[in-house]
């Protein structure tokens, strides 16, 4: 992987892990995924307004298409990853989303955009999802997980895997701008949510002031993190950005029991030695 990338990639998930604990904060509100995606419409409002006068954003139905299924994925991920949160805790519901995410990433990689598959890469991808099962405890010994939380970290790491593959098809086949790819994810959400939003402007307001902190954070935060990702796969294959990300199940996990007061067991720090292991494999693989 290109030495950019990966310094992309290592910026993206700190970031993504920072804003994961704000969302985790913000559960209970109701209409968190809307708030904070107007922030990062509002954000990037002005980016892209100056590249529509400058340059033609869409110049393909195949472009459409992708912009529209990033939309729907992106929706997805978001109700997903609240839900998650809304039933069980950070340090079940992130490494199972992360864990998952990546392995369906790099099988979708390799059958659907061809790209190359090494025994060296394939070790690596193994560590990091060793890792992440070790991280967040799924199989230790009298822990009782949420079912729910499983589920719901399960289906946001699907919906992880299809928005990479698509977003990577998107930004480096077809040339789209990150910033495009990411305001369009933002704007089907917008779309979506807000009709419920409007017939509800009371409760929207009240969780607007609740929640403005987790909402600044993760409209600010999420966007640019995502960026970052996307920037580093116009340049390095879906395969190995995908997994690489996962180092921010670590940030997560120190987050946890540095913020949330969570056990820093043996397990956890064997699973961080696994994940550094796995994403050293699959940047030497690239």
């Amino acid at each position: 992987m290109p030495p950019l990338a990966l310094i992309a990639v290592l910026l993206a998930a700190a970031g993504h892990a920072t804003w994961n604990l704000a969302a985790k904060r913000a559960a209970g509100s109701r209409y968190f995924v809307l708030l904070y995606s107007l922030g990062s419409a509002l954000l990037w409002a002005p980016v892209i307004i100056y590249l529509a006068l400058t340059t033609r954003l869409v110049t393909g139905p195949l472009q459409w298409i992708a912009l529209a299924a990033t939309g729907i994925l992106h929706l997805g991920y978001a109700l997903a990853l609240q839900a998650g949160y809304r039933t069980a805790d950070l340090s079940v519901v992130y490494p199972i989303a992360r864990g998952s995410g990546p392995l369906l990433s790099y099988v979708g990689a390799v059958l659907l955009l061809g790209e190359r598959s090494t025994p060296l890469a394939l070790a690596g991808l193994s560590l990091v999802v060793i890792g992440i099962v070790l991280v967040s405890g799924l199989f230790r010994a009298g822990q009782r997980i949420a079912l729910s939380g499983v589920l719901w970290g399960a289906t946001t790491g699907a919906f992880i895997a299809g928005y990479t593959v698509n977003d990577g098809w998107a930004v480096r086949a077809l040339g789209l701008s990150p910033f495009v790819v990411d305001f369009a994810g933002n704007l089907v959400r917008i779309g979506v949510l807000a009709p419920v939003a409007l017939l509800d402007r009371e409760r929207v307001r009240h969780e607007l002031r609740r929640y403005a902190r987790p909402v600044a954070i993760v409209a600010a935060l999420s966007s640019v993190s995502y960026l970052l990702v996307l920037f580093a796969l116009r340049v390095a294959p879906v395969s190995r950005v995908a997994p690489t990300r996962e180092l921010g199940t670590l940030i997560g996990a120190y987050l946890g029991v540095r913020v949330l007061n969570e056990a820093a067991t043996a397990a956890r720090l064997l699973g961080s030695a696994c994940v550094v292991g796995g994403v050293i494999c699959l940047t030497a693989s690239g």
